[in-house]
């Protein structure tokens, strides 16, 4: 009893509408309505418009293309300048051993992932959208040029157990080596660039979506486990080879397994220490982070003890572990990069233009998201591409956004991209200043660094757990992304993984679903007769459909069987056979009446409410069934909602006029479109004499109330039933 009355009086509470109005179909409405007059313009006149220039449209174009000049006149000094003071100090201070690291990643020296930490980080900052994310170098696309730098350039193992002489060799020989390296990592910046220029200047920044969250998520944690097991060999100080391509993760796991007995003892408790100290600052930073005013920069702080350890006991003399080596001091004059019109690095390009920009772009919606302003993803095309393609000049190798660095740029009280452009300040200092003083800092140090840092993305293996409960397609995606990736190679297993991704969409988009409909009692509310028990029939059989499909959707509506299964469904939650029903008013066929009244029965392979229901009756005795059903529903009209389909071709309006003409002569239509699909229909000469503007309405209610009013009320129908 109180529970009724708190319903009565929430009922009273709630906020309600009356509205009186004619019923409208098309025809009624478009004819009080008056449409917006616009003049068509024809391909000259909008080539002209384009190209026409005012001083307001260059004005525009400018800051456009330029975001700093908008901002910065309007920028608040008092407010943010202490904010992006802190944050630049602290990215920068994790930009340089990142970005020592990373270029192990990529297969060059040390010193070209300090120039990728500088020049990208100080472009961006006057052609980016983002205020929080911090450009320069990443695992992920450090390890996908690697992985071309090795095809191109294979590496060979030569033996050092013989004299002065040959050693000069071997030193000449990897130092030409890398030197191809380089030109390799730099082609594949210019050309990475160029694509995404081509792609901003196209307006191609919705390319993105394709690039489904589970789609990047099991690229990036295939991605992880291949940096992890890259790193293996510089954690253990093992010398073996490089791989790549598809199975070269296997390759490289058994390469490092084979020689596991030469494993450097010193160099594997170095680096296990230094992994220990920087998972402990790391937990330290996390535990403390409300306390901090600034993170502890456990990273650089490795770096700092690794190089005077190693600098003070001469490591590499005494134990034989392998250092940075030479970093040369200052800035290389720009060069020209020597194209290189490969094929399969011009798909490996397009491959890291795409999964960059995918990495920046989320990112950067996030922090917009996070703290109130837009990005423009186009933009973001062009800023990437001028990172990248100008900095090639530089000596740069692919970059995007690091998530680790724009975490601490945005959580240490980065306001605008003046932090990220004190950040490559910071790394110029090294750079030009003091490089030369980590010459001594051993690989394996760098090797724990980029292991630490991939704990993030390691974590993403909990995705198997979320998706399993969310979504079974999107786990899909996930593990396809994951396994294609992995055993394939990063540039093969993306292309599989979006191909994968697009025949879901596919797959889903062509098996499309349908419900019928029914009346919540006295409301014009319309939901699925099997979901609600509320919700009551009417003597019209409505339907909506999901995607006008031609074989679906046209032969399905085509079926007299379909038709007289909608008609029992809507009978079964008819209120007057509800009644019927209590008092055994159902008719009941045994099975040697069934063929007789197969017109009435659902069939086996039909879909019931969008959904194939499987039968095992064929497999059984026919005398051991009996089938209850009720008396063939009388319905006069069929109403079909199609406002969620977005357009329809030829075929689909061909089929759909077969449709209205062919199931029944007594049975009237009505239908329920938005105006563009309204407007293709026309286009399309669907209407005719037999099929007028009178049968379309803009909403369910009104089509409902029209076919009751011709064929009578409601309750008289129900009573002929």
């Amino acid at each position: 009893m109180e529970h009724a009355q708190e319903e009565e009086a929430c009922l009273e509470q709630t906020q309600r509408y009356c509205v009186q109005r004619p019923i409208y179909n098309q025809e009624l409405l478009q004819g009080q309505l008056h449409r917006r007059q616009r003049t068509p313009q024809t391909l000259g006149q909008k080539i002209a418009h384009s190209c026409r220039c005012s001083s307001k449209k260059a004005k525009s174009s400018l800051y456009s293309f330029m975001p700093i000049l908008k901002w910065l006149p309007r920028y608040p000094v008092k407010e943010y300048l202490l904010g992006d003071i802190i944050s630049g100090v602290s990215t920068g201070i994790m930009q340089l051993p990142q970005g020592l690291a990373y270029s192990l990643l990529a297969a060059v020296p040390p010193v070209f992932g300090l120039y990728s930490s500088f020049y990208p980080v100080f472009l961006y900052t006057f052609f980016g959208t983002s205020r929080h994310i911090s450009i320069g170098t990443f695992a992920v696309i450090s390890m996908m040029v690697g992985g071309v730098a090795v095809r191109e350039v294979p590496d060979e193992i030569i033996s050092l157990d013989s004299n002065s002489t040959n050693i000069t060799d071997v030193l000449e020989y990897y130092s030409a080596r890398d030197a191809k390296r380089v030109q390799v990592a730099v082609t594949l910046a210019f050309l990475a660039g160029l694509i995404q220029l081509s792609l901003g200047f196209l307006r191609f920044g919705f390319v993105a979506i394709y690039l489904t969250e589970p789609l990047v998520r099991g690229f990036t944690t295939a991605a992880a486990v291949h940096v992890f097991i890259s790193q293996l060999k510089y954690l253990l100080g093992i010398q073996t080879s490089r791989f790549s391509g598809p199975l070269s993760v296997v390759y490289v796991s058994t390469a490092v397994l084979s020689k596991i007995t030469t494993t450097n003892i010193a160099t594997m408790i170095v680096g296990l220490t230094c992994i220990i100290l920087l998972l402990t600052g790391k937990k330290i930073n996390r535990r403390f982070k409300k306390k901090l005013p600034v993170p502890v920069p456990m990273e650089i702080i490795v770096v700092i003890i690794g190089t005077g350890v190693s600098a003070g006991m001469n490591l590499n003399e005494s134990y034989k572990v392998k250092v940075v080596g030479s970093i040369p001091q200052g800035l290389r004059a720009p060069a020209v990069p020597q194209i290189q019109l490969n094929p399969a690095m011009l798909g490996d390009a397009v491959a890291i233009a795409i999964v960059g920009f995918s990495m920046a772009v989320s990112m950067a919606k996030i922090f917009a998201l996070k703290h109130g302003y837009t990005i423009d993803g186009n933009q973001e095309l062009i800023a990437l591409g001028i990172c990248n393609s100008v900095g090639s000049f530089f000596q740069t190798f692919p970059i995007t956004c690091s998530m680790s660095r724009s975490l601490v740029q945005e959580g240490t009280g980065g306001k605008t991209q003046i932090a990220g452009a004190l950040s490559a300040v910071i790394v110029l200092l090294v750079i030009v200043a003091i490089g030369y003083l980590f010459e001594p800092l051993p690989q394996t140090v760098l090797a724990g660094i980029v292991m630490v840092n991939l704990k993030g993305m390691l974590k993403q293996f909990r995705d198997i757990r979320h998706f399993w409960r969310t979504s079974k397609i999107e786990l899909a995606i996930w593990m396809v992304a994951f396994v294609a990736s992995l055993f394939l190679g990063l540039e093969y297993g993306l292309l599989t993984a979006v191909t994968f991704a697009i025949i879901t969409v596919i797959y889903r988009t062509q098996r499309p679903k349908y419900r019928i409909l029914g009346q919540i009692p006295n409301t014009d509310i319309y939901c699925d007769v099997e979901e609600y028990e509320e919700v009551g029939t009417c003597s019209s059989a409505l339907c909506s459909l999901i995607q006008w499909n031609k074989d679906s959707c046209g032969s399905l509506l085509l079926c007299p069987t379909t038709l007289h299964a909608c008609a029992m469904l809507a009978a079964e939650h008819s209120p007057v056979l509800k009644e019927r029903k209590k008092f055994g008013l159902v008719v009941k066929l045994k099975n040697d009446v069934e063929a007789t009244a197969k017109h009435e029965i659902a069939s086996d392979d039909l879909p019931v409410n969008g959904k194939f229901a499987e039968s095992s009756v064929q497999d059984m005795p026919l005398d051991e069934h009996e089938h209850f059903v009720l008396p063939k529903a009388n319905i006069h009209s069929l109403i079909l909602d199609f406002t969620p389909v977005n357009f329809v071709d030829s075929v689909g309006a061909k089929t759909l006029k077969s449709v209205s003409r062919g199931v029944c002569t007594d049975a009237v239509f009505g239908f329920c479109f938005v105006d563009p699909v309204t407007n293709e229909l026309t286009r399309l000469n669907f209407f005719d004499k037999s099929i007028t503007r009178e049968l379309l309405f803009h909403s369910i209610h009104d089509a409902v109330l029209a076919c009751q009013m011709k064929h009578g009320s409601a309750a008289q129908a129900d009573s002929n039933l």
